[in-house]
């Protein structure tokens, strides 16, 4: 049997003279992970391999102090790590969970966090630390920039580029702000790849294998689930789903909690705070393999609290967060068309999916036992590094990736509803246009809103940009052609632009929108739509006839006040009438109503119609020969 992967042991990866890239671009894979981050890159052989640092460890902590004095440089990984109890307000963990956030959206890690949280620019969060502000950007490029020392000191030489791993359920907001890192810390971002696409990837899964796959990603901080169809080197992602604010620090804070609580503390230190969570991330690493083990704290005036949890109860703490996990994972196997039975295999990711009641629910939610051949915490990063070898052209072969995109994109149109121009779960990099046209007579602009979503009012989806427009040529109402462009690039990236058809005049935006998506924003999405599908549609169909008889009735009012010296006193009743009875029904909520009343206005009104085609007609013709209009 052939192997897929040559993959060492934690502290036993390739040494790094063995990775040699005389003849090929330098080039790296990073898993910027929210507790660990990871550089890898491909060797001589074509092997991926994660780069270790000097102590042979291949895993650096997502770490970041600060230090008191500002000509002091930031202190990074372990060593970070190890001063979260003696400076919890200078030592930033997690900063993942920040990216492309904005403040409101942080309530619960607001509650959680030693440090403070305020609004920077552009409404993101910002960490303030010895009086200065920090943004979880600056954090993020402080990690970027000592994976990417580590990988030059391995390959002996600057760094080209590099493909950095996004959860597949990061927004815009999010992507951007990584790849803001990426150029902080002096990388060339060859792409984004989704964390789940990223692993299938490193698991060989395109080495002439096909079918359906799951992939279940459950990190420190993010929770992806992502359906895979591999076919003839044709490499598609069918639907994904996820949390990116569920992960196995959630776990660590039920632990944490409940130490803190069991202690009487009220008013707990950021000291004490770290100490239980340190302790908590030990004991699951713990129980891992063992059934009980036992931590011992101080706490107050020098007050010793020693516990012992066994697996069980651990178990019981964090199934209602394990469980959560199945609802985005029913919900792609539903998007993708296929139920489990259909699956080939499913793959597990992360650090997370070590814990033994994580695997017992994926093996119970797919019905069957999940794969584990290659070490979940480096998983992630090896597949980058290959995708950066496939992007750089050291190697050619022929795999074709297909993304998705995880939410519907479209621009608000009359009557506050969304016009989807691409649908959730479309392949990426994609570009998709709709014409729109103007509402009003002599309109000379249009405002273009851009949301995301999957509700059919405006108020329900999520606002990610504006802008106008301008220049459209004066035209009576729906002759303007305004042509809407929507490109989604290889990162997930949105651009819109809009194009009027007669000037050629144009205006474009690069959607980035000033903060991400708040806890669980995404799932709350997705559910709504589904629970109020039925609702939302009868909603839409009256908000359209309502905008049609708008339409009608403004088109009828300026007839009457351009021409109607045509009609008698009789015959303007009759238009009349037949315009309030229209107008009374869109005051009700019945749009097959509406949409009859607008049909007795059509009818009611012919004759005026003709009579005014008559006049305009015979004011064309008047002084002109017949030969003028051959």
């Amino acid at each position: 049997m052939d192997v897929l992967l040559d993959i060492a042991e934690p502290g036993q990866s390739l040494k790094p003279h063995e990775i040699r890239m005389e003849q090929q671009r330098r080039v790296v894979g990073i898993d910027l992970g929210t507790t660990y981050s990871l550089v890898s890159a491909v060797n001589s052989e074509g092997i991926p391999a994660c780069i270790p640092d000097e102590s042979g460890s291949v895993s650096l902590p997502s770490v970041v102090h600060y230090p008191d004095q500002a000509d002091r440089e930031p202190i990074i990984g372990q060593a970070a790590r190890e001063m979260m109890i003696s400076h919890p307000t200078s030592t930033i963990a997690s900063a993942k969970r920040f990216m492309g956030r904005g403040l409101a959206d942080l309530h619960e890690e607001a509650a959680r966090t030693p440090f403070i949280l305020e609004e920077g620019e552009g409404g993101m969060v910002q960490i303030r630390i010895h009086n200065q502000p920090i943004s979880p950007v600056g954090v993020s490029a402080e990690i970027l920039k000592s994976l990417k020392n580590r990988a030059e000191e391995a390959l002996g030489g600057e760094i080209s580029g590099a493909v950095i791993t996004v959860p597949a359920y990061f927004d815009d907001a999010q992507r951007q702000a990584t790849k803001d890192a990426g150029r902080l810390a002096g990388l060339e971002v060859l792409r984004l790849v989704n964390e789940p696409t990223a692993a299938a990837l490193a698991y060989g899964l395109d080495q002439g294998r096909e079918g359906m796959y799951a992939i279940y990603d459950l990190g420190g901080g993010t929770f992806d689930i992502s359906i895979l169809k591999l076919t003839q080197g044709v490499f598609q992602v069918m639907s994904t789903g996820g949390n990116s604010a569920l992960g196995g620090d959630d776990f660590d804070h039920c632990l944490a909690d409940l130490f803190i609580q069991e202690m009487g503390e009220k008013n707990p230190s950021a000291s004490l705070i770290q100490g239980c969570k340190k302790a908590a991330r030990w004991l699951k690493e713990q129980l891992t393999d063992k059934e009980q083990a036992s931590i011992t704290l101080t706490h107050g005036e020098g007050e010793a609290y020693q516990r012992t949890v066994t697996r069980a109860e651990f178990d019981g703490l964090i199934n209602k967060l394990i469980r959560a996990t199945g609802l985005p994972c029913r919900r792609a196997l539903k998007d993708a068309g296929i139920t489990a039975d259909e699956l080939k295999g499913v793959v597990l990711v992360g650090g997370s999916t070590r814990v033994p009641a994580v695997r017992a629910f994926v093996a119970e939610l797919f019905k069957q036992e999940p794969l584990i051949d290659v070490d979940p915490d480096q998983v992630v990063a090896l597949g980058a590094a290959y995708q950066a070898d496939l992007l750089s052209g050291n190697r050619r072969d022929g795999l074709l990736l297909l993304d998705v995109s995880p939410l519907s994109l479209g621009i608000e149109t009359m009557g506050e509803l969304v016009e989807k121009i691409i649908p959730r779960n479309s392949p990426i990099p994609t570009a998709r246009a709709q014409e729109f046209t103007t509402f009003k007579d002599g309109q000379t602009a249009m405002a273009i809103h851009v949301v995301q979503g999957e509700r059919e009012l405006v108020s329900q989806c999520r606002s990610l940009a504006r802008f106008e427009l301008r220049g459209i040529p004066p035209m009576t109402a729906g002759a303007a052609r305004i042509r809407v462009t929507f490109q989604v690039d290889a990162d997930g990236l949105l651009t819109v632009s809009a194009r009027e058809e007669t000037t050629k005049m144009e205006q474009s935006v690069m959607v980035k929108p000033a903060y991400g998506l708040s806890d669980g924003e995404i799932e709350t999405m997705l559910r709504d739509a589904i629970n109020h599908g039925a609702e939302d549609m009868r909603i839409r169909l009256f908000n359209e006839a309502k905008v049609d008889a708008d339409r009608v009735l403004a088109a009828s009012g300026a007839a009457l006040k351009q021409d109607g010296d045509l009609l008698n006193e009789a015959e303007t009743k009759k238009v009349k009438a037949a315009m309030l009875r229209l107008w009374e029904t869109t005051q009700g909520k019945d749009h097959e109503a509406i949409n009859q009343s607008i049909r007795e206005l059509d009818r009611d009104t012919t004759f005026f119609a003709q009579r005014r085609m008559d006049r305009g007609v015979q004011s064309t013709m008047t002084g002109r020969r017949v030969e003028d209009f051959s």
